[in-house]
């Protein structure tokens, strides 16, 4: 069960690095506030969501 909780951590991290690039490629075209956000807070809830399933992994026993 160590490799699942681990392609879950490595998913998620991927996508929180996708939402990283795709602000720092919305910065460099000056996008609108609001894509810029967006991003911001996609790149938070991938870090929300890889503390989760660590955490959920160890209370769960997995």
């Amino acid at each position: 069960m160590e490799s699942n909780i681990r392609s879950v951590v490595t998913l998620v991290a991927i996508g929180t690095i996708c939402w990283l690039v795709a602000g720092v490629v919305a910065l460099a075209m000056n996008a609108d506030a609001k894509i810029i956000w967006t991003c911001i807070f996609g790149a938070i809830f991938g870090v929300l969501g890889i503390r989760y399933s660590i955490r959920r992994a160890r209370r769960s026993g997995i």
